[in-house]
């Protein structure tokens, strides 16, 4: 046994929701692209990706309930 340290990997970066689609909907707070609110697009590049999961994990009920639809 030579007692060298086994490389790990390093956790795997969560990606960013940004589709490039930049603009602040005034009515709700949110990026109209991502649905992330200032804050968090702001804070994103120094943010864990434990919070980065959890900023991801709102984002879809963001999405159902602000997104325009196309229903009558």
């Amino acid at each position: 046994m030579s007692g060298a340290a086994t490389p790990r990997a390093a956790p795997a970066q969560t990606l960013t929701p940004c589709v490039s689609i930049c603009e602040m909907d005034a009515r709700t707070g949110l990026c109209r692209g991502c649905f992330r609110t200032l804050d968090e697009i702001a804070a994103w590049s120094v943010l864990d990706n434990d919070a980065r999961r959890g900023v991801m994990a709102e984002l879809p009920a963001r999405r159902a309930r602000f997104a325009p639809t196309d229903r009558g």
